[in-house]
């Protein structure tokens, strides 16, 4: 049902992209606009199938770009959170430091580029969805284009309202220059917007594709992120329609919890969403995502830049014997399953995300440490976390402990001394329990920052780092866009 095969989606990056920044400034025609060489005019495009096929493929390459991946993300997604901190050498991007520690500004380029990368994927789903309706075509396939489109719209505004809250809500490319400059929509809006996208793709989405199309949004992953966005709000009993609805399409967690995160093994019966990544040999430094780069181990040909490295608080919280523990963290001095040994080099992180790590075979000079590795975004081991949570909620403890023993004993790789069933029937021990398995089961996924967050213990977890309630939830606007826009952009509590 699924394979490892990745949609080929590398040389459609960049095609559309001439409308993709959007401004607020005027120019009259002269002697300088020169059409752009080697590039298609935009009033060229959205003519024929083949140009539906380029933008919704320039979608999912966008995924995948360094504002999306990398350092921004790496910033607002993972390093105010306890299991992460900024790594490399004590002098190398000082900047990150200010995550770390919640001293953080509006003028932080790190929080501009995530903005950045969310709009410029908003704005791509926003061509497809104007203008592949225009396109004669088959009918099937555009709906399936226009389905695709709102999950990665919906995905986008999913990581930018929990990271500021109130955005601007944009569901069309402007028309005039009225339409440039939007003020911040109500959160409840924006997640009322995501909720609908999701709804809409999830009625058209196949649940599987093909060998050629695997990588694209199905039916399970809008699904899947829908619960995710439900359990943001606490509509419990969203939450579990929905993850029992994904329970039964076909996934299954992967046996072997380390080679979960290898590259052989993508796609697979666990994913239910990935972004792909693949380098291409026959072109010399193609550049993919560097999100395995900036993670990998510093101090060696294949590894990469030695950011973002688990904390000791991270390799604490693991239950003795947790096999979990040794398969997300990469010790220095260890040899890894793949026969690479990480060095044990003075002035270096003692430890590495192994989930983002990429063996040495994989290695190719000219191309960015780890090209080839996908970026998780979600799975079925998450799904079954959300269900356990909503059913406890929700008074079902029964399903509760049913979900969360399939993480722990998958966990438990067939030994019987390591993790013990949870068996508790009180609610809030069994709440605690779920939180914690999160906490290992996803760790260094970029999901513990806001899970903790929206779980309202921000202050509890974080409080030792300098988090300040009332401030620290929220990312600030980057000063930048509020003066682009001249004010109608608005600052979030504790920024200037």
């Amino acid at each position: 049902m699924i394979t490892n095969n990745k949609i080929n989606i590398h040389k459609s990056f960049g095609l559309l992209l001439i409308a993709a920044l959007i401004t607020t400034q005027g120019c009259k025609k002269s002697f300088l606009d020169v059409p752009p060489q080697g590039q298609q005019e935009a009033k060229e495009f959205w003519k024929t199938p083949e140009d539906a096929t380029k933008g919704v493929n320039s979608m999912y390459a966008n995924l995948r770009s360094w504002q999306n991946t990398a350092f921004a993300p790496m910033g607002v997604e993972s390093l105010g959170s306890d299991e992460a901190e900024k790594g490399s050498t004590a002098g190398d991007a000082t900047f990150f430091n200010a995550f770390d520690d919640f001293t953080l500004s509006s003028t932080e380029g790190q929080v501009k580029d995530f903005w950045k990368g969310q709009f410029q994927n908003i704005n791509l789903a926003n061509q497809v969805l104007d203008n592949i309706p225009n396109i004669n075509m088959d009918a099937t396939l555009r709906n399936r284009y226009l389905a695709e489109a709102k999950f990665i719209r919906a995905y986008s505004y999913f990581r930018l309202v929990r990271a500021f809250g109130d955005v601007p809500l944009r569901l069309n490319v402007p028309k005039d220059p009225s339409e440039y400059n939007l003020p911040r929509t109500p959160a409840a809006q924006i997640w009322a917007a995501i909720e609908k996208d999701l709804d809409e793709a999830a009625a058209v989405l196949p649940q599987t594709y093909g060998p050629a199309d695997v990588g694209r949004a199905t039916k399970g992953a809008a699904k899947g992120l829908h619960a995710k966005v439900a359990m943001y709000q606490k509509k419990w009993d969203q939450v579990l329609s929905l993850t029992n609805e994904v329970m039964t399409m076909g996934y299954a967690l992967f046996p072997n919890y380390e080679a979960l995160f290898r590259v052989p093994n993508e796609n697979n019966s666990e994913s239910v969403f990935e972004i792909q990544s693949q380098k291409i040999p026959s072109i010399a430094g193609a550049t993919t995502s560097q999100y395995s780069q900036i993670q990998g181990v510093k101090g060696v040909s294949w590894g990469g830049w030695g950011f973002n490295v688990p904390t000791q608080a991270l390799a604490n919280a693991f239950e003795p014997g947790d096999p979990r523990r040794d398969a997300t963290i990469l010790f220095a001095g260890e040899t890894t399953p793949q026969g690479d040994v990480v060095p044990d080099i003075v002035g270096n992180p003692r430890m590495y995300n192994q989930k983002s790590y990429v063996p040495s075979t994989y290695w190719q000079s000219g191309f960015s440490e780890g090209a080839d590795q996908n970026i998780r975004v979600l799975r079925y081991a998450d799904i079954l976390l959300m269900n356990a949570e909503a059913a406890n909620e929700l008074g079902n403890t029964t399903q509760a402990l049913s979900s969360l023993e399939q993480v722990r004993k998958r966990a438990r790789q067939g030994s019987t001394t390591i993790l013990p069933a949870v068996t508790t029937t009180d609610k809030t021990a069994l709440r605690t329990a779920i939180w914690h398995e999160r906490q290992v089961e996803l760790a260094m996924e970029f999901d513990r920052f806001f899970d903790v967050i929206r779980q309202g213990r921000g202050a509890e977890v974080f409080g030792t780092k300098g988090f300040k309630a009332g401030r620290s939830e929220l990312m600030p606007v980057p000063s930048d866009e509020i003066d682009l826009s001249g004010g109608v952009l608005t600052q979030n509590p504790g920024y200037n």
